[in-house]
């Protein structure tokens, strides 16, 4: 999963081999063959050296049962390899053929109310098919043996963006096995799941379903158990299909596309599995925090892989699937690209090379725009290959550290998403976003880390929100505060354990203790628009009633049923922050206490809109503003993109980038 790879398993460097890898899916299929030498002309003229194939072919691999038609693969395999461009080659599993549907229709998916979800779309299977996992396993046996050895071959990508869910049959049965692993016995499962509340509790196997459309709210812990369940079985999906690539070709790594900050995947655990970790990203053009919510997903995604990863997807120009679909301005494609390469990506890739003529995504972007070559998209395209083929040899492999840890786990986001919660407004990515963006506005770097991780390393950890932590988690978090590390946590936090059951107190009271709270009394969530007056600050979202003990109240509630009560408490190095503040007083807060802490931010006096990150030891500052700016930065350095000296001060064009070495 790191640059280097893992326990003798190859890695992200055996694919760059000092480049940073650039290019993206390619669909030939839909294309005449003659079209295939033009785009592989345009290909070498912007410089993409790598090249996604067979995504969304199975249907053409696999036009019936057991036949193969893999002579226009071997044909554009050849093609691009004597074009110098590399193949992360992708199993076509994601996306079964339509007579996969009409002769075993226990493929398909079901949704909660038992609806099948027929073909005509992609990811129309049910991870749990037997029927469905046979044919996946042949087809990627078979391309595996005839490609495994390619000269182009540079990577696998196995499936694609891993999203489906099933209530159906075949699913109740594996769950029910699934759930036999877990607890072993009914009575270890009704404990778990808390059965004895209205009458649900289970006397066979026999009686546990998927918890489908109910009457009224399905049992918290069951939904809980079936989300882990589902991640569970998509990763034995990947796992297969992986498995199967690697005998046949050892030395490549093999990979898998993430969502950004998905759900539906313990990415934690799918991060382990991966050779490398990559990811889809696609921040609206329009967003003011589109830039924020590209750091978010970019730290966590190098987070998870340890060291340098791969951004597998991003749009060139707009997408299709928003109410309105904007295009990116000129210029904005390049600055995000070179933010994912600043916060540790060594592969910078699209969907898609072509933009699609027919189909669901003809109006979703591609390298080469319906404009073609002539147009603004591909151009750009041309100088942004430029650009990564000049600095690649310098950049990759290189690896970001970071004083501040974030915490995010998704068993805690699962168990605290559900319905009969006390605030439907609370959103486990929405507090997260917050939190992030006050440290990327202070220009703090920041790493993910899950909360059983080692957090020893940091000076500070941030906990925005986890509703859900195990004993293990919670101490954890006490010890790194005993060892000497600052803790900041958010509210809803250490709230239920890991069955969801509300701890005793109404959070654990290890942190109740470490945090100086002798009682929390009742949970005051706020409306939408409404605001709790603090000292200094006005919070957002929620408010508690809490009594303190011996710990500082550095800001009290103003007004209101809480009046008077501590707002924000602190216990020598453990923060607890009762509500969401806004944005300027969240920022304010933890720059001060990442200050005290003793972190620094990568560049002080920096103007507004402009991001400075470090990268080993290349400073990359990044100006997200239409305006130009003059950034001062103390030293000289080369500028890697524009091959110029830079003393003291550096001016940055609308949009502009620069990439400063020592």
């Amino acid at each position: 999963m790191s640059a280097t790879g893992v326990d003798g398993r190859p890695g992200l460097a055996d694919a760059t081999r000092g480049r940073i890898l650039f290019g993206g899916d390619y669909n030939p299929e839909q294309w005449p063959e003659e079209t295939w030498h033009e785009d592989v002309r345009l290909m070498r003229e912007a410089g993409v050296n790598s090249v996604t194939l067979g995504v969304f072919s199975w249907a053409k691999l696999e036009p019936r049962p057991g036949v193969r038609e893999f002579g226009w693969l071997d044909r554009l395999m050849e093609l691009v390899h004597e074009n110098g461009i590399g193949v992360v080659l992708a199993t076509p599993t994601s996306s079964p053929p339509p007579w996969m549907g009409r002769l075993h229709p226990d493929t398909l998916p079901r949704d909660e109310d038992g609806r099948t979800e027929w073909w005509g779309g992609r990811q129309h299977f049910s991870h749990s098919s037997a029927t469905y996992r046979r044919y996946a396993a042949a087809i990627t046996e078979d391309l595996a043996a005839r490609y495994g050895s390619h000269p182009a071959l540079t990577m696998w990508h196995i499936n694609n963006e891993y999203c489906t869910y099933d209530w159906g049959d075949e699913a109740a049965g594996t769950f029910r096995r699934w759930l036999q692993d877990r607890y072993g016995t009914l009575d270890a499962l009704n404990t778990a799941w808390g059965t004895a509340f209205w009458s649900q509790g289970y006397g066979d196997w026999q009686e546990i379903l998927p918890p489908r459309h109910a009457h009224y709210l399905n049992n918290p812990t069951q939904v809980l158990d079936f989300k882990r369940y589902t991640s569970d079985m998509l990763l034995e999906c990947y796992a297969a299909e992986r498995d199967i690539v690697r005998r046949h070709s050892p030395g490549i790594p093999v990979t898998t596309n993430f969502m950004p900050l998905w759900a539906g995947q313990d990415a934690w655990t799918w991060a382990r599995q991966e050779d490398v970790v990559s990811v889809d990203l696609y921040p609206d053009p329009r967003d003011p925090f589109g830039a924020q919510d590209g750091a978010l997903v970019q730290d966590l995604t190098r987070s998870q892989a340890r060291g340098p990863w791969m951004l597998m997807e991003q749009a060139a120009g707009p997408v299709n699937w928003r109410g309105v679909n904007h295009p990116k301005p000129r210029g904005l494609n390049r600055l995000w690209s070179l933010q994912a390469v600043a916060r540790g990506a060594d592969a910078v890739c699209y969907f898609q090379w072509r933009q699609s003529r027919q189909g669901a995504e003809k109006f979703h972007s591609g390298m080469v725009g319906h404009a073609g070559k002539q147009g603004r998209t591909y151009q750009e395209v041309r100088q942004l290959g430029a650009e990564l083929a000049r600095i690649g040899a310098e950049v990759t492999g290189r690896r970001s550290s970071a004083e501040v840890a974030v915490l995010h786990e998704w068993n805690a986001w699962w168990a605290g998403a559900q319905d009969g919660r006390p605030s439907r407004e609370v959103d486990l990515p929405r507090v997260l976003r917050a939190w992030h963006r006050a440290l990327w506005e202070s220009h703090v770097t920041t790493d993910f880390a899950h909360p059983e991780h080692d957090l020893s390393g940091y000076r500070l950890v941030v906990v925005p929100q986890l509703y859900l932590l195990t004993d293990t988690a919670i101490d954890g978090l006490v010890a790194y505060v005993r060892g000497g590390g600052t803790l900041v946590c958010g509210f809803l936090t250490g709230i239920a354990d890991e069955d969801d059951r509300v701890r005793p107190g109404g959070m654990d009271a290890r942190l109740r203790e470490l945090f100086g709270i002798r009682v929390l009394h009742e949970w005051w969530p706020l409306d939408p628009g409404e605001h709790a007056e603090c000292e200094g600050f006005r919070g957002t979202l929620w408010s508690e009633e809490i009594e303190a003990g011996d710990a500082e109240t550095h800001s009290r509630y103003k007004g209101g049923e809480l009046d008077g009560l501590p707002a924000v408490l602190r216990r020598e190095r453990a923060w607890y922050v009762s509500t969401l503040p806004e944005p300027d007083a969240l920022r304010a807060l933890l720059a001060g206490v990442a200050a005290e802490a003793g972190v620094r931010p990568v560049l002080d006096g920096l103007p507004a809109r402009v991001e400075a990150v470090r990268r080993g030891d290349l400073l990359f500052v990044l100006n997200h503003g239409r305006e130009p700016v003059t950034v001062a930065v103390p030293g000289t350095y080369r500028d890697l993109l524009g091959g110029r000296p830079v003393t003291d001060s550096l001016e940055l064009g609308r949009y502009g980038v620069a990439v400063l070495a020592p």
